[in-house]
């Protein structure tokens, strides 16, 4: 859904700016609390996210990750540190994307997109009184 508003340049600009990472077993490629700086999109394996519920018990596994899934985008979406520690479960490949690609590219495309649906809803007079907001 992150990349569903590219259009074709905007597309292989994201995808030349991913850089691959070959995760052995049980490596933890995000940690819960740390400042986000990249996106994740898995090709191969299968990794769990964790979460410390209570501060004096061991983090739970809170969801499950597959090929084809993206993870670490909340942080980049909203500017917040990391909610939960992500482990590989087994070998894995990921390909990631950074803040500053992410941002000026896949926002900038969400923002044009609004503009455009901005634009056609004020043409439309049924809507005419009614506030942006």
């Amino acid at each position: 859904f992150l990349f569903q508003g590219l259009g074709g340049k905007d597309f292989e600009s994201v995808i030349d700016a991913m850089k691959e990472h070959v995760l052995e077993p049980n490596t933890m490629i995000i940690k819960e609390g740390d400042d986000g700086e990249e996106l994740y999109v898995i090709e191969e394996g299968v990794l769990d996210c964790y979460k410390k519920i209570k501060p004096d018990q061991d983090p739970i596994v809170v969801k499950t990750v597959n090929p084809g899934d993206v993870f670490g985008e909340l942080a980049l979406l909203y500017n917040c540190p990391r909610a939960a520690s992500v482990s590989s479960r087994d070998k894995c490949v990921c390909w990631s994307l950074d803040r500053e690609t992410f941002t000026h590219i896949v926002k900038d495309a969400a923002m044009k997109k609004r503009t455009k649906h901005e634009g056609f809803l004020e043409k439309v007079s049924l809507l005419e009184t009614m506030d942006a907001y």
